[in-house]
């Protein structure tokens, strides 16, 4: 009687019908690494696993009530002094820690206030131009309508008005967004 697993027309030995895989293990990290891609792109379809962004140290608060206060006495043990610089060394690094978060707090609020200057600036450019392209557009107007006037000094009253629909029509289309953003 044949093995279940010839049955199967497996002669791996495992049920299922794949083929094991031989076991190979990485000695750089570069080899790793390949091994790692080659795994992934066996089965495309599978998602690869993406980790999650690891989270910011915090350190341990300081106690509220402190029970063993060590001191500089004569009858403190060998023992003791592990004991303070262990402290002294969180105390630091807990003072450092609130030092760059401060730090970096600071940093955020200049460069928020920094955008808003140039935001403010960018503005100020903008009106300035804008007002500058509306005094052209009047010279222009005024030029346009002087050159019909010399023209056609008969025709005042009918060239006055349609000169008004211009300008009404030129200040509709500056005003009048071209596209609206969002919106399909």
């Amino acid at each position: 009687m044949a093995a279940p697993s010839e049955k199967n027309g497996n002669a791996g030995g495992k049920p299922g019908g794949k083929e094991s895989q031989p076991l190979i293990i990485a000695k750089t990290p570069a080899e790793e690494q390949r091994l790692k891609l080659e795994r992934l792109m066996r089965n495309p379809d599978k998602l690869a696993p993406i980790p999650d962004r690891p989270k910011d140290w915090n350190p341990r608060a300081p106690p509220e009530f402190v029970r063993d206060v060590m001191g500089s006495s004569a009858g403190a043990g060998s023992g003791e002094f592990h004991v303070y610089r262990h402290l002294r060394r969180r105390e630091y690094q807990r003072q450092d820690f609130l030092d760059k978060m401060s730090e970096k707090s600071k940093k955020d609020v200049d460069y928020l206030d920094k955008v808003d200057a140039n935001k403010v600036a960018a503005d100020e450019r903008t009106a300035k131009r804008r007002k500058k392209r509306d005094k052209l557009k009047q010279k222009k107007l005024m030029a346009k309508k002087a050159k019909q006037d010399e023209e056609n000094p008969e025709k005042e009253s009918s060239s006055s008005e349609e000169e008004e629909e211009e300008e009404r029509e030129a200040d509709d289309d500056a005003e009048a967004p071209s596209f609206i953003m969002g919106k399909k």
